[in-house]
């Protein structure tokens, strides 16, 4: 069997891969195994073309992998509850460090926790949302 032909086999094999998972991790192989497959033309050394195709592979995926990833990554639309992080609303129900209270932010009422005791209508900022609870602070208007 031609050199090449394993090649090709072996680039099929890593498209159907990352077919499947999507992960962009066979896809430098797969771009590494077609310049093995030049590379067979010109030489018919197996330890030539297999470094050819593991070096390449691994530049391009140290290289290139964090760029595509950043650039068109998964991106979480962010739901109606995570789009009150960092409004201000106002305490209607008092907040003490072991009991949650109320916060209005947004037209909504919300339970609310802290670190520290925060009285009724006291302007707050929302920090995080863990599970239905607020976590929000005392507001402070930067100047």
């Amino acid at each position: 069997m031609s050199q090449w032909i394993i090649w090709l086999i072996i680039v099929i094999l890593l498209a159907l891969i990352e077919i499947m998972s999507v992960n962009l991790t066979t896809i430098w192989f797969v771009i590494s195994g077609i310049c093995a497959i030049g590379v067979s033309f010109i030489t018919n050394n197996y330890v030539i073309q297999f470094a050819v195709f593991v070096i390449l592979g691994v530049i391009l995926l140290i290289t290139t992998k964090p760029i595509l990833v950043k650039h068109f990554g998964k991106r979480h639309p962010k739901t109606n509850a995570d789009r009150v992080i960092g409004m201000t609303g106002v305490v209607t129900q008092k907040i003490t460090k072991n009991k949650s209270g109320e916060v209005k932010v947004d037209g909504k009422v919300w339970t609310a926790f802290a670190d520290h005791q925060i009285k009724v209508n006291t302007e707050v900022k929302v920090i995080e949302i863990s599970g239905v609870k607020l976590k929000v602070e005392k507001y402070k208007e930067e100047k």
